[in-house]
């Protein structure tokens, strides 16, 4: 796969499947240091191909697929055995296999123990949600289960269905009729007229519901104070410094090596050991091969 990332969440969480044995082109070309990490100049370099752009912003939910979309999607794939191979060779010979491994087999565990959407309160991803009463709270929170009922019934994206924009200003309007619906600028004409006196309904429901039971906003725990010491700030300037020297002579990106996050926990943490250097979140066996040493002998310094 290339860039999975995404791919294997909606995997796990739609269908249920969780790979194994990954192999990331793209975590492939990061860890071989090259500049362009897409699969378009992956496979330009590699291969001499230039992948059509044809297709980008077609409406991928029309149906049938034409024939040129078809073929648009599965040039995605159909070279990607040959590539990976290729590049697990160039890994191979520079002594990079096993970091590809790590990483991959990271990405795996971390795709698997992301919260599924159906645990996040859904109002909380509609910009302006915030400002709503506990009352008008409630009524978007139904619109949206509305919403994704239709979109399931009509095997649609949210957004093709009715965008949260309009969405919102509905629930704010509560409207007495449907022909209302059709004052609010981007709610879909034919939404509105086919199936406006649901949502009516919804909201004249919502109206009945007592007081006690409204649900406000959903509140998020305060954040510990991430306000480092200044001994922290200096040891932390003094590992990105050997991270960066390190990330220039393996000819890989900073970021690739360590991110400057983890390098944050490493300060914060303060390990005195390799053991306990890979304690922290983010510190992957290779990378403790590969800096461990350097960044201990800086603590140990400072």
């Amino acid at each position: 796969m290339h860039g999975s990332d995404f791919d294997l969440v909606l995997l796990g969480r739609d269908l249920g499947i969780r790979l194994s044995g990954l192999f990331d082109t793209q975590i492939a070309a990061a860890l071989l240091g090259r500049e362009s990490l897409g699969l378009a100049s992956l496979l330009k370099d590699y291969h001499g191909i230039e992948l059509s752009k044809k297709y980008q912003r077609a409406d991928w939910a029309m149906r049938p697929l034409t024939e040129g979309m078809l073929e648009y999607a599965a040039a995605d794939t159909q070279y990607l055995n040959t590539l990976s191979d290729q590049m697990r060779t160039e890994l191979r010979a520079r002594g990079r296999e096993s970091w590809l491994v790590e990483e991959c087999q990271a990405l795996e565990e971390s795709s698997s123990s992301v919260q599924h959407s159906e645990e996040i309160d859904p109002v909380s991803r509609v910009k302006g949600a915030r400002e709503l009463t506990p009352r008008q709270l409630t009524a978007l929170r139904q619109a949206l289960q509305w919403r994704d009922k239709l979109a399931r019934e009509n095997d649609k994206a949210l957004f093709r269905i009715i965008g949260d924009g309009p969405l919102l200003e509905a629930v704010v309007m509560n409207p007495q009729r449907a022909r209302e619906l059709f004052d609010i600028k981007g709610f879909p004409k034919g939404l509105a007229r086919n199936k406006g006196s649901d949502l009516v309904r919804i909201f004249e429901s919502v109206a009945r519901v007592p007081e006690s039971e409204l649900q406000s906003y959903p509140s998020r725990p305060r954040a510990r104070s991430r306000r480092s010491s200044p001994e922290t700030e200096a040891l932390l300037e003094a590992l990105k410094f050997v991270r960066n020297a390190l990330a220039e002579k393996l000819g890989i990106a900073k970021g690739t090596l360590l991110s400057n996050a983890v390098l944050s926990r490493v300060a914060r943490t303060n390990p005195k050991d390799l053991s306990s250097l890979a304690e922290v979140e983010g510190m992957r066996g290779w990378k403790i091969e590969v800096v461990g040493d350097s960044l201990l002998e800086v603590i140990h310094r400072g």
